[in-house]
């Protein structure tokens, strides 16, 4: 599974997960990332886009059906 948003590029962090005792020991945090039909690159395609793009328009979804002309 892709870890990374195909729009802004956001992918997995590293850390620590710590401990009352300061037992440290390493964990990852992964984007909320959602596969969506979308137009990118001109044509449609099934991306994963996290929920900030979503969230924030930066991705135009594609509509069943219906050509749109002049899409980014």
């Amino acid at each position: 599974m892709a870890f990374k948003c195909d729009v802004c590029g956001k992918g997995k962090m590293t850390g620590h997960t710590v401990s009352h005792a300061h037992n440290i020991s390493n964990r990852v945090w992964h984007p909320n990332l959602q596969k969506v039909r979308a137009l990118f690159q001109g044509r449609v395609q099934v991306i994963n886009a996290c929920t900030r793009c979503l969230r924030g328009n930066k991705v135009v979804k594609a509509v069943r059906g219906r050509k749109v002309i002049g899409a980014i």
